[in-house]
């Protein structure tokens, strides 16, 4: 009776798992084609894609569906993968823990995915660009932060020219002043002199400038 029980069990098992093996197909309304670079990506440093990195593969993407459905009931067996190719390209599906004869719809599909994408690239050292989930739009990078805050930057320009500009007005209002100033000072000092020449012919003290002219003067 308990081998009959074993055999019955093993027929179901094997029934539910071609059953499942035939809803991944090419093209599947809730399937999805995988294509990695993974030369393109790493170069001289590409690993070789084989059994254990498809394994890999599912069991990230089983990851992708527990996290986003905050459920442990999504294991490497729900991930259905077909139509592969030496070029690294395939097809998968996300069959229903409770009855996999049934497929998660693609959008959740969709949505546990674009979830995890950053965690699913680094798991293969790829990018969106080399891991290509067709028909999922790649996810948008998260914004870098500059150090300084924008507004500050434009604060720090502002604040630079105007006191570039306040700068430049006291240095012309300078000059200015000072090219007023210097002729009165020259006229000031011719001033002084023709002064001080006055009062020397007026108080009768010779004027050296005539004294070796005075020898030579006939009356």
């Amino acid at each position: 009776m308990l081998a009959w029980l074993l055999l019955a069990l093993c027929l179901v098992l094997t029934h539910m798992g071609a059953l499942a093996q035939g809803l991944c197909s090419k093209g599947a309304p809730d399937g999805y084609k995988v294509r990695l670079s993974i030369v393109t990506a790493l170069g001289p440093e590409a690993y070789v894609w084989n059994e254990s990195e498809m394994f890999l593969f599912r069991a990230t993407l089983a990851f992708a569906m527990r996290r986003h459905f905050n459920t442990e009931t999504y294991n490497v067996s729900n991930i259905m993968v077909c139509e592969k190719t030496p070029r690294v390209s395939f097809w998968f599906v996300v069959t229903n823990p409770s009855d996999p004869s049934q497929l998660i719809p693609g959008g959740l599909v969709e949505s546990a995915v674009r979830q995890s994408r950053n965690r699913i690239n680094s798991a293969f050292l790829l990018t969106d660009k080399t891991l290509q989930f067709v028909g999922i739009a790649p996810t948008l990078a998260i914004p870098v932060e500059p150090a300084t805050p924008p507004w500050l930057i434009v604060f720090g320009v502002v604040i630079s020219i105007v006191t570039a500009g306040i700068l430049a007005i006291l240095l012309s209002t300078l000059m200015r002043r000072i090219r007023k100033e210097k002729p009165a000072h020259e006229e000031e000092k011719l001033e002084n002199m023709y002064e001080n020449e006055f009062a020397e012919v007026k108080s009768g003290t010779p004027n050296g400038a005539f004294a070796d002219d005075e020898p030579h003067t006939q009356l």
